[in-house]
């Protein structure tokens, strides 16, 4: 028999949530784990019924943590902590952490790339456009950042010029201290038009020209 999961959303009272329309009671004997720990959610969503709090944050559900049997999380976690503490598992623990170093490792190289490629600049600019790659990188690729570097859903080439485009919004134009009106649209067609001032100067050096008076890629690299 399968267990029950429920997604459910809060209300102002801490053990009723919302489910399809319903006012749901969590169960006396219920507690509430939150999220954080991936090994021990699925356990209790594979062994007991359990419901999912979620919110939505901007775009996304999130989900909070699980309400389930406090007995079935007792067990669960006295199992868990067992299987941590045995020496094989500490030893896989550490060899998927250095494969997710390698990982990275790996991609912090190849993004750096794509940026340079993506750049295309003229020869006597090469190590203007290895030291954007750097500083574009260093805040596009760290895990956790949430920026497009670190989606799958496009392809690498595209990854990279959104974040050169994203970081010369924010380090050579004056985007961060524009007073923009709150109207639909408005904050999307600065960034296209900002954009497009980008995309200018990056191809004056790609032609070879000289540089602006004042460059402020030049001055935001510095």
């Amino acid at each position: 028999m399968n267990n029950i999961f429920l997604q459910v959303w809060r209300t102002n009272r801490p053990r009723d949530f919302i489910h399809e329309g319903k006012v749901l009671t969590v169960p006396d004997f219920w507690e509430f784990v939150p999220s954080g720990d991936p090994g021990l959610t699925r356990r209790l969503k594979a062994g007991t019924d359990c419901w999912s709090v979620v919110h939505k944050r901007k775009n996304r559900i999130e989900s909070l943590g699980l309400w389930c049997d406090s007995k079935i999380v007792k067990e669960v976690k006295a199992a868990l902590e067992m299987e941590r503490s045995n020496p094989v598992y500490l030893r896989k623990l550490e060899a998927a952490r250095q494969a997710r170093i390698a990982k990275q490792d790996a991609y912090v190289v190849e993004f750096r790339q794509a940026v340079v490629d993506y750049l295309a600049f003229a020869p006597e600019y090469e190590n203007l456009a290895w030291d954007l790659a750097d500083a574009v990188t260093d805040q596009a690729v760290p895990v956790g950042s949430g920026t497009v570097a670190r989606t799958g859903r496009i392809p690498l080439r595209e990854r990279a010029e959104a974040a050169v485009i994203a970081w010369m919004r924010h380090q050579t134009t004056g985007y961060d201290r524009m007073h923009i009106a709150r109207i639909k649209g408005e904050r999307r067609a600065v960034r296209k038009e900002l954009a497009a001032d980008s995309r200018e100067l990056l191809e004056r050096y790609r032609r070879g020209e000289k540089p602006l008076d004042n460059c402020p890629l030049q001055n935001a690299l510095k």
